[in-house]
């Protein structure tokens, strides 16, 4: 992601004034593993709730200069209801959870965080991909179970197992983390190939989704959700893979049509796939890749991202998104 600067057309009175800054989730960042003292030291007050419901969120804007959000929903409502609020601080990339035409309208001050993950997700991803290459769930489940144990010679060869290398890994979404996946891939020997996404312009170094599609032995998604990617992957185009290919995601869960995997896997068309993102999360009503009859699915909880050190390099992006904000010239500014 670029990182984007914005001059304030106005001085910055925040400067001057009691600076209340409020974080209204701040456990799904910090664990208490964490050195928030730079975030802290920003502010001359600065209240950490654990959770807050869509009917506590105006209450707890009150006053506040400063708001700090991961996932919690700041809605138009609640912005027009909350007059001091001036900076709206996301703690991740993601800006669905903030009406940004409202904050434009409200002359709020809206910035995320962006490639604080990288080196996180990039081993996530490769990680799950070895585990399908390898079959590590199922040989690990055989020992458990004693199949070992019982084996007729020294090792159990029951599940196929997959070079990468030699293989071909085809990418959809080719920014900072995109690129860090595919180099990590390359240094197994694999060959990347670069798909183009819907919705943008085509280039020459990206090949059109169907003809990748039938190239790759892997595909790993790494682009954005919108109108133009929603379930972009769905019963036609996990069709066309190769027989026996993998598909990870660690994107957005809504860029797979989820049902269409699951059935994918049923058939047996594909070698596998591994997903650390679902379409609604957490999914607590339920989601088609939950069923216990899928083979050869792994699902990890939206954790890639959650390394020790990628969640303190937020606690610093934060830092200095507010103190660039209060300087005059805002950063990774989204609205």
């Amino acid at each position: 992601a670029t990182l984007r600067l914005r001059p304030l057309t106005q001085k910055v009175q925040l400067m001057t004034n009691h600076v209340r800054a409020v974080f209204l989730d701040h456990p799904s960042l910090d664990l208490g593993d964490l050195d928030l003292a730079p975030l802290r030291n920003g502010f001359d007050e600065l209240h950490l709730f654990a959770r807050t419901t869509p009917g506590q969120v105006i209450e707890r804007l009150q006053g506040a200069s400063v708001a700090i959000t991961n996932k919690v929903v700041i809605d138009a409502a609640a912005m027009a209801a909350s007059p001091d609020l001036k900076l709206i601080l996301i703690s991740a990339t993601g800006t669905n959870n903030v009406d940004l035409a409202a904050a434009r309208h409200h002359g709020i001050t809206v910035c995320n965080c962006q490639g604080y993950g990288t080196p996180s997700v990039a081993q996530h991803t490769i990680m799950l991909l070895l585990n399908l290459a390898t079959r590590l769930a199922d040989y690990q489940k055989a020992v458990a179970d004693g199949h070992w144990q019982q084996a007729s010679q020294f090792c159990l060869l029951d599940y196929p197992i997959v070079e990468l290398q030699g293989k071909t890994l085809g990418l959809l979404g080719h920014g900072e983390l995109g690129s860090a996946v595919g180099r990590l891939a390359e240094a197994f020997g694999m060959r990347v190939l670069l798909g183009q996404i819907p919705g943008r312009p085509a280039r020459p170094d990206r090949l059109p989704l169907d003809q990748l599609l039938s190239q790759v032995d892997a595909l790993t998604l790494h682009c954005p959700l919108n109108e133009h990617t929603r379930h972009f992957i769905g019963m036609r185009e996990l069709a066309l893979l190769k027989p026996g290919a993998f598909v990870v995601n660690t994107a957005r869960g809504g860029l797979i049509d989820e049902q269409a995997l699951a059935d994918a896997l049923r058939s047996g068309h594909l070698g596998g796939a591994a997903t650390d993102v679902l379409s609604v999360e957490p999914p607590t009503q339920g989601n088609p890749l939950l069923a216990g009859d899928i083979p050869r699915l792994i699902i990890t909880p939206h954790n890639a991202w959650g390394s020790r050190e990628a969640r303190q390099r937020i606690v610093g992006q934060l830092t200095e998104n507010a103190h660039g904000f209060f300087s005059g010239t805002a950063l990774r500014v989204v609205s």
